[in-house]
């Protein structure tokens, strides 16, 4: 920061000067004509909106196909160019800026659903193009990409309006150290978030290997890890909740009612207190602790009860009311992980009470079932801290880079 500051007093000390994209590029046009976007083949190759909208640099490798019918009448792309998408869902979202900084083929087009800006020569000494990749995704740039933004369930962008817009060009040496100093801190993020990503994944393969190392048993059991194989029948009774419907629950309430929709997620639909204390006073409902599990959708998905006021689509999620002086639910928790699951049905699987009790899973004795629930315990509390730290570290590492971004982008105007 002290060195940009230093350059600044010594290349421009009375400021740095802001210039329209009108005064130094000129706009490039997306395809026209085009059909064929997608297939296998075709008489040329596009950079398409994702390209542009996921990436700050074009990614020139491996691009899609399309049919254009003049291929004279259409913008050869090169390096250099801005590519900006044109309309979006949500404001903030036009006019995001990608860069082509690497070499690029001849003949390749722009999508119809982006357009662009190509530096002026007399420019291409004055602009860096990795300058430009980051300036034109900066916070004050977006301020001015705003006033051109027009629309109100879809938003597009007043291409005229646009270009009116402006960023301030200090001195290339100034542009080479932001661009190069930006570059290192992308890499540096980007590096970091695949080694958590990578780390988060070796947890989970760890655990699951141990998983499903301990939750293997011989039929005819194996020395000091003795095993008796157990319907599900034998170990408890198959439960759901009592039925409610449509006209009872509510948007909004104080007990909230999960559907095969929102279960394990928020829930979107309510019941009264006062229906649910009846129901939970007449007819089965589970206590804290108990596994509910998917009968429908993703089937098998497990949530453990955390006893707090709620209620469960009945069929559609249901419990085993287990004895847990024969199997605990620590037990079942890791056990139901590694159940491929007998479902019936048509194009809708269903996993039905009599699949569940028809269903074997080895039941050792209680010290082994409490041996095995503390080594899983530990592994899958390794992996869920890694995995509830690894977005706080990510964002944290984004804040880091988007702090020196906008401190190296902001500038004192003439």
């Amino acid at each position: 920061m002290i060195k940009v500051e230093n350059m600044i007093k010594e290349l421009c000390p009375n400021g740095i000067t802001s210039y329209r994209l009108e005064e130094f590029s000129t706009q490039l046009s997306g395809m026209s004509a085009v059909s064929g976007k997608w297939k296998e083949e075709g008489n040329c190759q596009f950079i398409d909106y994702m390209n542009a909208y996921k990436n700050i640099r074009i990614d020139v490798n491996d691009l899609p196909f399309a049919t254009v019918k003049s291929r004279i009448k259409q913008t050869v792309l090169q390096k250099g160019d801005v590519l900006f998408t044109s309309a979006s869902e949500t404001p903030d979202e036009c006019a995001l800026a990608a860069v082509i900084e690497d070499d690029i083929a001849d003949g390749i087009f722009l999508d119809d659903h982006l357009f662009g800006i190509r530096v002026k020569e007399e420019w291409k000494d004055r602009l860096h193009p990795a300058y430009l990749k980051y300036i034109l995704r900066a916070p004050c740039f977006r301020k001015e990409v705003n006033k051109s933004v027009r629309g109100v369930t879809r938003f597009y962008i007043s291409k005229a309006d646009f270009m009116k817009s402006s960023i301030p060009v200090p001195p290339m040496a100034i542009q080479v150290f932001i661009a190069a100093f930006l570059d290192k801190l992308t890499t540096l993020t980007a590096e970091l978030e695949a080694e958590l990503e990578a780390e988060l994944e070796a947890r989970k393969q760890q655990y699951e290997y141990y998983r499903n190392k301990l939750l293997s048993f011989n039929e005819i059991g194996e020395a000091n890890r003795q095993v008796t194989w157990k319907k599900i029948s034998e170990i408890g009774q198959i439960c759901m909740c009592k039925r409610i419907m449509k006209d009872q629950t509510h948007k909004q309430g104080e007990i909230p009612f999960y559907k095969i929709g929102t279960f394990g997620g928020t829930a979107d639909a309510y019941i009264s207190r006062e229906l649910f204390e009846d129901y939970r006073a007449r007819f089965k409902f589970p206590k804290k602790g108990d596994l509910l599990i998917s009968a429908a959708g993703t089937i098998g998905k497990t949530v453990v009860f955390d006893g707090k006021d709620s209620y469960f689509q009945d069929s559609n999620i249901v419990w085993v009311d287990n004895d847990e002086t024969i199997v605990t639910n620590r037990y079942l928790y890791h056990i139901y992980k590694i159940i491929n699951w007998k479902t019936d049905g048509g194009t809708i699987r269903r996993l039905y009470n009599d699949n569940l009790r028809n269903t074997i899973i080895p039941v050792p004795s209680m010290q082994e079932q409490q041996r095995i629930v503390s080594i899983l315990d530990r592994f899958e509390a390794l992996t869920t801290d890694l995995q509830s730290g690894l977005p706080a570290e990510i964002e944290a590492r984004r804040q880091q880079y988007e702090y020196y971004r906008n401190k190296l982008l902001t500038f004192e105007a003439v």
